[in-house]
């Protein structure tokens, strides 16, 4: 990976993380994230126009979700290439000008959702299920919601039904310093352990009628 901040160029979150200035920023399973509290609706829309500008100057396309507990920026996968390198820059602009606002960084509350749907070697369901959810294609194997407003999914054949397992499950991807606080809530809510074998890059969970969600951090340390 080229991990040149600056320019053309990709990076992976390792090299994300170890550029200037983006403490803020955590790196889910549809890129770089920050989330910054706010007062207000107003409050949190200080922050929309050096954004846009910081976009503009460094070339990215940035997702923002505006709301009155705050807002959330991403950089989003729009390629398998990786993190665009001006997102580190762009990733210090922001939290630069959200300190100069008053509006706090809460890196626990970064996340993204994906939904893993297991299919059987002989079958093809994507194109149901961008048909029936309007998304579109994303790269050989997945689908995304056009606006990246909906969860990913994600299809990958198996050649029979895993014991104790349903057989979609959803991938919650979250920081990986937030990753076995995750765990344990969910345990504590009645949740069960069905594999940590490959932990801390994420842990398979069931709930308590065995539906499966995998605590996903590796998004955020991969190199």
């Amino acid at each position: 990976m080229d991990e040149s901040t600056n320019g053309s160029g990709w990076m992976s979150p390792g090299a994300f993380h170890r550029a200037p200035d983006v403490s803020d920023w955590r790196v889910t399973g549809t890129g770089p994230q920050a989330v910054f509290t706010a007062t207000s609706l107003a409050h949190a829309a200080e922050l929309v126009a050096p954004i846009v500008a910081a976009a503009e100057r460094l070339e990215l396309l940035p997702d923002i979700d505006l709301r009155p507990e705050g807002i959330v920026v991403r950089v989003p996968y729009r390629d398998a290439a990786g993190i665009p390198a001006a997102a580190a820059d762009f990733a210090a602009a922001v939290s630069r000008a959200a300190a100069e606002r008053g509006l706090t960084p809460d890196p626990s509350r970064a996340q993204s959702i994906g939904i893993y749907v297991a299919e059987h070697s002989r079958a093809d369901v994507r194109p149901f299920f961008i048909a029936a959810l309007g998304y579109e294609p994303l790269g050989d194997t997945d689908a995304a919601d056009p606006l990246r407003c909906g969860p990913q999914l994600a299809f990958n054949p198996i050649t029979g039904d895993s014991p104790s397992r349903g057989r979609t499950h959803f991938d919650v991807f979250v920081p990986a310093d937030q990753a076995e606080a995750r765990v344990d809530a969910a345990l504590a809510a009645g949740g069960r352990l069905a594999d940590d074998s490959h932990a801390p890059a994420w842990w398979s969970l069931a709930s308590p009628d065995n539906h499966g969600v995998d605590i996903a951090a590796w998004t955020d340390t991969f190199d």
